[in-house]
């Protein structure tokens, strides 16, 4: 009975050892954005000084990145899901080629892409100066993310007869695309739609290259105050941060499980 229960327990401590030395540095940092001085640890008293300062300082930087990720989601989504139909319905070498170009951005490195974006379009100066050149280089980048993950929803049903019977109905492709398509592909989508958000809300070496002075996003101003200013107020910007990221993404899972009920149901 004791060596039957071994493997299991090892198999648990090791998964807790991991997630300790995952989730102990996250907590450790977030716990010295509320210290009041962090070479004497929580003796010295909590505080919310820091996160207010972090705030006053940077509080663009965050609600650009919000905005920037917001944005990018619905271009990834405006283009991104029927280009997935697109593909999946065309099939052949053709749509093959198309793809493998498309998911170019997953093997090359942000900064070349921001690198080969500069060179570009460096020369137009209001659109190299706004926010919308880091909104450019974040749907080049996460575009993959949101076509393989409806196009590998759509490759699991059987489109084709989905299609053909709308079709023999008298559905036009827009309309088999919006009334068949989309209400099938909805967990592609989800889970495409979190990892677009997540992506761009925390890239930064693509951004680091694209942005301005005036247009710094919240990993960009997170790097700024760790190279900058002391220890605490950079800590409080990675629990502004974490407070702002991980409640979005369980209301994306919780939406994509509830999703994924109902459609067992």
């Amino acid at each position: 009975m004791i060596a039957a229960r071994l493997p299991v327990a090892l198999q648990a401590a090791f998964t807790v050892l991991v997630t300790a030395f995952l989730i102990v540095p996250a907590v450790m940092s977030m716990l010295a954005g509320v210290t009041v001085q962090y070479s004497r640890g929580l003796s010295s008293g909590l505080t919310l000084e820091w996160v207010v300062e972090v705030w006053t300082l940077y509080s663009d930087t965050i609600l650009r990145s919000v905005l920037i990720a917001l944005a990018t989601l619905g271009c990834t989504l405006t283009i991104g899901v029927p280009a997935a139909y697109g593909l999946q319905v065309t099939g052949g070498r053709i749509a093959r080629v198309i793809e493998e170009i498309i998911t170019l951005p997953l093997a090359i490195p942000g900064l070349a892409i921001a690198l080969g974006m500069i060179i570009t379009y460096g020369g137009v100066g209001s659109f190299r100066q706004s926010s919308l050149f880091i909104l450019a280089g974040h749907v080049v980048f996460t575009m993959p993310f949101m076509i393989r993950s409806v196009m590998a929803v759509l490759g699991v049903i059987d489109l084709d007869t989905l299609d053909e019977s709308a079709a023999s109905l008298g559905a036009s492709r827009w309309q088999r695309f919006i009334d068949v398509v989309v209400p099938n592909a909805i967990p592609g989508i989800l889970a495409g739609s979190l990892t677009v958000v997540t992506l761009s809300l925390g890239e930064f070496n693509l951004t680091w290259m694209l942005h301005t002075p005036l247009t710094k996003t919240l990993p960009v101003g997170l790097a700024d105050s760790y190279a900058s200013m002391r220890l605490e107020i950079a800590s409080a910007y990675t629990l502004i941060f974490f407070v702002l990221l991980v409640p979005l993404l369980a209301a994306m899972q919780f939406a994509a499980r509830n999703r994924a009920t109902r459609g067992r149901q």
